[in-house]
């Protein structure tokens, strides 16, 4: 199973870069960044704190690293014209020495949209924009040229040059509804959800069965989860900690015991967790914690 970083886009950038290397240079898979202009009462922090704008980031991040696969977990289809954003991937690709990793989703944050004047729009609308968004952006990272004529975007013979290092980029959707998951069945190298092991079996099952509607192999989608992390050692103490952020998926305990709960969301066919540092200090407290984690985690 691979172990992955995830960086809060609303610390400074210093903060941002100093997990980034702790990724790189301390042996986890990968780093994935966030993609929000602001905080959100639902879970997301303060509307008004500091947030960094996550394709700056990735483009960043492509030559402040050598080694970790780096990530979007996933920039929103409602701001993010599907040309521009291919263009844009192919070129952090060629920055990273190909080790970008395309994460989308459908949108949902509302404050940001409405405070920009961005639209939103319904569920089924924005599963319909993704959908034909994700076309245009395979087509414009894979052949020479690309029509798509949609309802949201309308691209004729497009050009996009030059094409990623990797062949295919991997593209990686998140989603957990039964319509994203077969946009993720139709569309997608890697899937994403927050979730616990018991949610996580469901929805995997759901998406193989969307596999076998659409003719994919579902052994060929890469799967990674992410829930909170509390690094505390008193188990009444963690309890409570889960319990407060709940419904959101959380773990609590010492690296030994966050270890083997990682164990058992790869019983479940988990490929990769992503490990959010929001809940875990900063400093050497920090990287002695994700050292011991991730010596931790290899060995289960």
């Amino acid at each position: 199973m691979r172990f992955s970083l995830w960086p809060v886009s609303s610390t400074s950038w210093q903060d941002t870069l100093e997990v980034a290397r702790i990724a790189d240079d301390g042996g986890w898979d990968g780093v994935y960044v966030a993609d929000h202009f602001m905080g959100d009462a639902a879970g997301f922090g303060p509307a008004d704190q500091p947030t960094l704008e996550a394709t700056a980031m990735l483009a960043a991040l492509a030559t402040a690293t050598s080694r970790v696969r780096l990530g979007s977990l996933v920039l929103s289809a409602t701001y993010r014209h599907p040309a521009v954003l291919a263009n844009w991937a192919a070129t952090v690709d060629h920055a990273s020495g190909g080790r970008l990793v395309l994460g989308i989703g459908a949108g949902w944050q509302e404050n940001e949209h409405e405070q920009y004047g961005l639209r939103l729009g319904s569920p089924g609308e924005r599963i319909a924009r993704l959908d034909e968004q994700l076309q245009v952006i395979r087509g414009l990272l894979t052949q020479p040229t690309t029509t798509v004529h949609g309802e949201h975007y309308d691209v004729t013979d497009a050009l996009s040059e030059p094409k990623p290092v990797q062949s295919p980029l991997p593209i990686l959707v998140g989603g957990k509804g039964d319509r994203m998951l077969r946009l993720v069945a139709r569309h997608a190298d890697q899937w994403n959800m927050w979730s616990v092991p018991s949610t996580f079996a469901e929805r995997s099952a759901a998406l193989d069965a969307a596999c076998e509607r659409e003719g994919r192999d579902p052994t060929t989608i890469h799967r990674s989860t992410q829930m909170v992390v509390f690094p505390v050692a008193d188990a009444a103490k963690g309890a409570a900690l889960v319990e407060q952020v709940a419904p959101r998926p959380a773990v609590a305990g010492d690296p030994a015991s966050l270890a083997e709960q990682f164990a058992a969301y790869a019983e479940v066919g988990v490929d990769e967790i992503i490990v959010p540092t929001r809940t875990l200090g900063e400093g050497a407290r920090r990287a002695d914690f994700l050292a011991a984690l991730l010596e931790a985690s290899r060995q289960v």
